[in-house]
């Protein structure tokens, strides 16, 4: 699958530390929602606040279990314990959107 013409992006990787993940970088999907899950291990996904003085968002996610980051909604992870994380969208990559609309994750496990 060509990933500038069909617009789908899968990645999949090993994370022994938080700098595997850039625990310290926040990143923004304009174009889509991402489905982010973790095969293994244990990770925390963050939404940034949408207003100032709210806290982040944090969801957990175990092994089998997935979360969709809303579009335009700034998200960053941590690792809880090594992990191989995925995550995948439908989009063209662009430039990060400054006011991201509201919106909620939801999380999925395998157990659901």
């Amino acid at each position: 699958m060509d990933s500038d013409r069909d617009g789908w992006q899968l990645m999949a990787f090993h994370a022994k530390t938080d700098a595997d993940v850039h625990t310290d970088h926040w990143e923004v999907h304009p174009a889509a929602e991402e489905v982010v899950s973790c095969l293994i291990g244990k990770i925390r996904l963050y939404l940034r606040p949408e207003r100032p003085g709210l806290e982040e968002e944090e969801s957990r996610l175990t092994a089998g279990a997935a979360a969709i980051v809303p579009r335009e909604r700034w998200h960053r992870i941590e690792l809880h314990i090594p992990t191989l994380p995925r995550g995948s969208r439908l989009e063209k990559r662009t430039e990060p959107c400054p006011h991201p609309p509201s919106a909620q994750p939801r999380v999925w496990s395998r157990r659901d």
